[in-house]
């Protein structure tokens, strides 16, 4: 029975992922930790890879990194494109948004409409850079303005004069040249100086460009202003390696760390085993593990060297491998 409404989750997702650009999905129940489809697309001359990023609601070092074979921006006419929309859930509370900053990535968990499914919403987003980055911690919505003034904060001016740019004005009224779009929300974390806004420069979606605001894409802010109430917990957290089950087999997805995180970082394939290791202590024993559960070191080497945020199968047992070697 539990197989069988598994797999009326994954068809409901499909119907889900035809029709509303694959953000918005049937959240799986909690011992599941993947959502989502990969699926490919093919590029055409008229089209860069940041075009197709944007189509199919993905960020610009996502679809890089899931690319690494094609050109970003004279990709060959017909060159397949994968589209990297499936995910392991963050390792946070299922509640509110979910900020995971080396991912670039945001969350959604609706409170659930009675007699419906609970839903989960994801979009990509840009973060500070590695000199203004985006706070970690818990904070929450403060306030929501359409159509926004923006006020540079003084640091910003600073910088911009230092490169011999001309600073912004002291206030920017809202139209087509204010850096916040039409749709900005506060969070209460910074003294009220962090903000989750649209942008009119859409291609720096998913990479490092703000101040250390959230961007998002004009069509996906305005889709969740709405939506989301004030008071809506914010929790921003900074995990590059992401382990999660569906069903009984262990899938990892990985994507490098922030610049300031590479030292920590610098034994990465260690890093990566004691989060698997810390994962399978805290939720293993749930999952009536057999005694032939291994994991695939070949597989997780591989996802080691590629850290391409797509998720991997990365265990195995003898009976998968004797039912693989008998369909080969």
């Amino acid at each position: 029975m539990y197989r069988f409404f598994l797999l009326i989750f994954a068809i409901i997702n499909l119907v889900v992922v035809s029709a509303i650009r694959a953000e918005t999905w049937v959240l799986p129940p909690h011992d599941v930790d993947i959502f989502g489809q990969i699926r490919t697309t093919h590029a055409s001359r008229e089209e860069t890879l940041l075009d197709i990023a944007r189509q199919y609601d993905i960020g610009q070092i996502e679809i890089l990194l899931a690319n690494p074979t094609v050109d970003r921006w004279l990709p060959e006419d017909g060159a397949k494109v994968i589209l990297p929309s499936r995910y392991i859930i963050p390792h946070a509370d299922r509640k509110g948004l979910v900020l995971n900053l080396p991912e670039m990535r945001i969350y959604y968990f609706p409170e659930p409409v009675r007699g419906e499914k609970p839903m989960i919403i994801t979009h990509p987003v840009g973060i500070g850079r590695m000199d203004w980055v985006t706070p970690l911690g818990v904070s929450k919505i403060v306030d929501k303005k359409k159509d926004p003034t923006w006020t540079p904060p003084k640091s910003l001016q600073m910088d911009r004069i230092a490169n011999g740019e001309q600073p912004y004005p002291s206030v920017v009224p809202p139209g087509p040249t204010n850096p916040l779009g039409r749709h900005a929300m506060r969070l209460s974390i910074g003294g009220g100086s962090y903000l989750i806004h649209g942008t009119i420069k859409p291609f720096g979606v998913g990479m490092r460009v703000s101040a250390g605001c959230v961007r998002m894409y004009p069509e996906d802010i305005e889709a969740l202003f709405d939506k989301i109430p004030l008071g809506t917990q914010v929790q921003i957290v900074n995990q590059p390696i992401k382990v999660g089950w569906l069903l009984d087999s262990l899938f990892i997805e990985l994507h490098p760390p922030l610049e300031e995180d590479e030292e920590k970082f610098a034994n990465y394939k260690q890093m990566t085993v004691n989060a698997i290791n810390d994962f399978l202590a805290l939720k293993g024993s749930k999952k009536n593990i057999t005694e032939d559960f291994e994991i695939d070191q070949e597989v997780l080497r591989k996802a080691i060297i590629e850290k391409n945020g797509i998720p991997v199968l990365i265990s195995r047992s003898r009976h998968q491998i004797q039912f693989h070697t008998q369909n080969n």
